[in-house]
């Protein structure tokens, strides 16, 4: 088997979620060798969150989970790309569907380019946590 090289990034690694069916950029996170073996063994993406300092599954606050359906690792295997089924519209905790949702235009102005697949306010209700 021929697993990623969690060595060279201290134990975490760089790890990009990418709509399986349109190759949208839904958001990037870090995995562990913990949370690389739980996404193997459940089909759906679990990441390292840093802030928490725990395993994150992704959507399990908001319930907008990531199926996966094909994972890559790039030629140093330090790298991971998640190709997954967005379930409920939206990979990002603001309510938008990618984490990609501002672009920085001429001169450096900053431009929202997407609109919210939800209101963050009513999925996180009385939650810590957002994910």
């Amino acid at each position: 088997m021929c697993d990623p090289d969690f060595d060279k990034g201290g134990g975490l690694l760089p790890a990009i979620a990418q709509d399986w069916q349109s190759g949208e950029v839904l958001m990037f996170a870090y995995m562990s060798p913990e949370s690389w073996r739980e996404t193997l063994r459940t089909g759906c993406a679990v990441y390292y969150s840093r802030s928490r300092r725990k395993l994150w599954k992704k959507g399990e606050e908001s319930g907008h989970t990531q199926i996966v359906r094909e994972i890559l690792l790039d030629c140093d295997r330090d790298t991971v790309l998640l190709k997954v089924e967005q379930v409920g519209g939206a990979a990002c905790h603001t309510g938008h569907r990618s984490c990609f949702f501002t672009r920085v235009e001429a001169g450096g102005t900053i431009r929202e380019i997407a609109d919210r697949v939800f209101d963050p306010d009513q999925i996180y209700r009385d939650r810590g946590e957002r994910s």
